[in-house]
């Protein structure tokens, strides 16, 4: 999910959820670990049954009432229609779309690049993660894109441990992407979550020496590079909530919700 930073960053203009602003979370005691964990679980489990169902002729409806059923099936709640009165469970976007699209009755195509992006809400506890699906035989480029989101992802975890700075994040995902031959979309980026849906500290994906607080052991946040084939530019569209790349390149987004430790964190989202 984007975020609104607190001082300079990401996201001024474009971001159509508004949040209050609430202390960070941070991991306390193992009842709060085992809640964090049971709800990253059913966030996994409602996006991989929803990505088992992309394929040509769906509609990103379909794929949305599979996600709801699948939380609804374990207690919980889509947050971002609790929270920002979003118009779905997920946030489904389609190539050119970064993140924020609106389920409906959009037909998925072969060859396309589908985002499912899931917070959910369980027991007061919240959880987010994204996955990128190409749909059947893709470009190479379009490709290649979709890996370099996950290799970014897995270079950003590797700097996030306790004492690092938020800015070591950044590095990670933006030396990955421009490895790649791709851009970071900047004014989109991660966040702390674990109370509601955003909350302190912004995780720019891009080094800002501007965000250097430290990491600290039990704080909970999003890891999720957001990158485009193009100019990385992004533009708000008129329904107020799905956001492009303003040059129509195609984008991917590869999230997870970790929990900082002292050596690798722990990836509350993964199966």
């Amino acid at each position: 999910m984007i975020v609104i930073p607190f001082g300079g960053g990401c996201a001024h203009n474009l971001d159509p959820f508004q949040r209050v602003r609430i202390d960070c979370m941070s991991i306390r005691n193992r009842a709060q670990f085992e809640k964090l964990r049971a709800i990253g679980r059913i966030v996994r489990q409602a996006l991989d049954q929803t990505a088992a169902a992309v394929r040509p002729g769906v509609t990103t409806l379909e794929l949305d009432a599979i996600g709801a059923r699948v939380l609804a099936a374990h207690g919980a709640e889509s947050a971002p229609p609790k929270v920002y009165g979003f118009p779905g469970a997920l946030c489904i976007s389609v190539n050119d779309e970064a993140i924020h699209g609106i389920p409906g009755g959009r037909v998925v195509r072969a060859g396309d690049l589908v985002k499912l992006d899931l917070v959910a809400e369980k027991d007061g506890f919240y959880a987010d993660a994204a996955v990128t699906v190409a749909v059947g035989e893709v470009s190479p480029a379009a490709g290649e894109l979709v890996r370099c989101a996950e290799s970014a992802f897995r270079l950003a975890a590797a700097a996030a441990t306790a004492g690092s700075r938020v800015y070591d994040i950044g590095r990670a995902v933006e030396r990955e992407t421009h490895r790649c031959g791709f851009h970071v979309l900047r004014d989109l980026c991660g966040h702390g979550v674990g109370q509601t849906i955003h909350e302190p500290p912004s995780i720019p994906n891009y080094h800002d020496p501007r965000f250097h607080t430290r990491l600290t052991e039990g704080l909970v946040i999003t890891i999720e590079p957001i990158i485009a084939a193009g100019s990385g530019r992004s533009v708000l569209q008129p329904d107020r909530w799905t956001i492009r790349t303003s040059d129509g390149s195609l984008s991917a987004h590869y999230e997870h919700t970790v929990a900082i430790t002292k050596g690798r964190p722990i990836l509350l989202t993964a199966a």
